[in-house]
């Protein structure tokens, strides 16, 4: 999500990490890379204005608690961070949502994905549908609920002439699922901001009066999201701002930073098309993506989520990893999501390797773990617990009997020392949890975030 932006960050912080030293000039320079990159990512002029403004007096003026380099990060980092907001928190208890947002945001889609994560929270929740305008709504979130075994209600069995009952539908359904922990309303959208339409979901807020009222919004309208969320917060007063679309636009800065025209912040974020590819905003572990520090508190909340004890092997912290725990690794790793969306949440700067993985390091497919089994079927139990054995004869042998290429059973061993280096930096110096230090710093980043915090 947001490469461009991330990509042109994790420079900046590059270039503040090597900087012989901080003065004016170096604090213009790096001000001026965050502008252009801000920009591109269609974050509001003002806004900029306003961040670049702030990050040249506190880097140039504030009392240092820090080192001049990590001082500047320090207040990058945070700048960025008071841009979007702290996020929202969506209490896990009984409560009635409400969902607006223009047609084509996304909004019934994610109404599905929210129902998902209030239901691998071990809370019941249930799903109304009060879209009477567009043909298919109704049967697009019926598709979905049905797929996560979420209830849906749409009246109409009970309320033949439903177009001119979209309050009595809201209404029959919140009592229909009263004995819910959780009721998600879909409110239909429009092209445009149209008054029939801002007059219906405050006869909907007023008449079940929700405890949230989540506006959703799609990333690629870019700086449009500010006048949405300002015409949304003053007709019903929104709590949270769920952007979807973010894994395949450069201009979700516009949506990210709408949040400064309402009096609420982000509160999820959809990352694909996938049921599962939503995950709940933290704005210190976005940013901290952002700037290739890792966001470890939300990889350990995916692990939690997805995996079960027997999944993880305890040896792996001891040190050892052989391609059997490859194997057992990724299959565990499939069950949290796209590998690239993972490693993007560890702070990858300190481990010799290069950031920015090109994307055969990140697709392991189905078809790849399959055939990275035969491989290994091919294979004697020598070489799975000792792969530095593995010369060229054994290779052609391994390729031969499993059917592949040497190139491909080159690709295993390749990828199987990248996760054994990647594990080594993990788990050594003072113990598994060690965060690895970013290339250039002097500072592990673990350390430095806590300092920072």
């Amino acid at each position: 999500m947001l490469e461009k932006l991330s990509s042109s960050l994790k420079e900046t912080i590059r270039k503040i990490a090597r900087a012989k030293r901080i003065d004016k000039q170096m604090v213009d320079e790096l001000v001026r890379d965050i502008q252009r990159a801000l920009i591109l990512a269609d974050v509001k002029i003002s806004l900029v204005k306003e961040l670049s403004n702030r990050i040249r007096e506190r880097s140039l003026k504030e009392k240092l608690t820090l080192n001049p380099r990590e001082h500047v990060i320090k207040v990058v980092y945070e700048e960025l961070i008071n841009i979007i907001g702290r996020g929202v928190e969506v209490p896990l208890a009984a409560q009635k949502i409400m969902m607006v947002g223009l047609h084509g945001s996304g909004k019934t889609s994610s109404c599905a994905k929210l129902a998902r994560y209030f239901q691998k929270k071990g809370l019941k929740p249930a799903v109304i549908c009060a879209d009477v305008y567009r043909p298919a709504a109704s049967d697009q979130l019926r598709q979905l609920c049905d797929k996560i075994g979420v209830p849906f209600y749409d009246g109409a069995t009970n309320l033949p002439d439903r177009k001119k009952n979209v309050l009595d539908i809201v209404k029959s359904g919140v009592k229909e699922f009263e004995k819910y922990d959780v009721e998600i309303i879909d409110t239909a959208g429009r092209h445009a901001l149209e008054e029939d339409m801002i007059e219906e979901i405050r006869g909907i807020e007023k008449s079940i009066k929700p405890e949230q009222r989540f506006l959703v919004l799609d990333a690629s309208i870019g700086q449009q999201a500010s006048v949405q969320a300002k015409a949304f917060d003053d007709a019903i007063g929104i709590t949270g701002i769920i952007i979807t679309k973010m894994d395949g636009t450069a201009k979700g800065g516009g949506a990210l930073s709408a949040v400064s025209e309402t009096n609420s912040g982000v509160a999820f974020i959809g990352t694909g098309e996938k049921v599962d590819d939503f995950e709940k905003f933290e704005s210190d572990g976005f940013i901290s993506r952002l700037l290739g520090m890792g966001d470890i508190k939300s990889l350990i909340e995916m692990a939690e989520e997805s995996l079960k004890p027997e999944d993880v092997d305890t040896d792996i912290l001891k040190g050892k990893f052989t391609l059997k725990d490859l194997y057992k690794q990724l299959e565990a790793v499939k069950k949290m999501g796209p590998m690239k969306k993972i490693m993007q949440m560890l702070p990858l700067g300190g481990l010799g390797l290069n950031i920015d993985f090109d994307d055969t390091m990140y697709q392991v497919t189905e078809d790849k773990l399959k055939k990275f089994k035969v491989m290994m079927d091919s294979m004697t139990e020598e070489e799975l617990t000792e792969p530095k054995i593995i010369d060229g004869s054994r290779l052609k042998r391994i390729a031969r009997g499993s059917g592949t290429k040497i190139t491909e059973v080159n690709e295993l061993i390749k990828y199987h020392r990248m996760m054994q280096k990647m594990m080594k930096s993990l788990t050594s110096g003072r113990g598994a949890g060690k965060i690895p230090m970013m290339k250039g710093m002097k500072m592990p980043m673990g350390r430095m975030m806590k300092r920072m915090k």
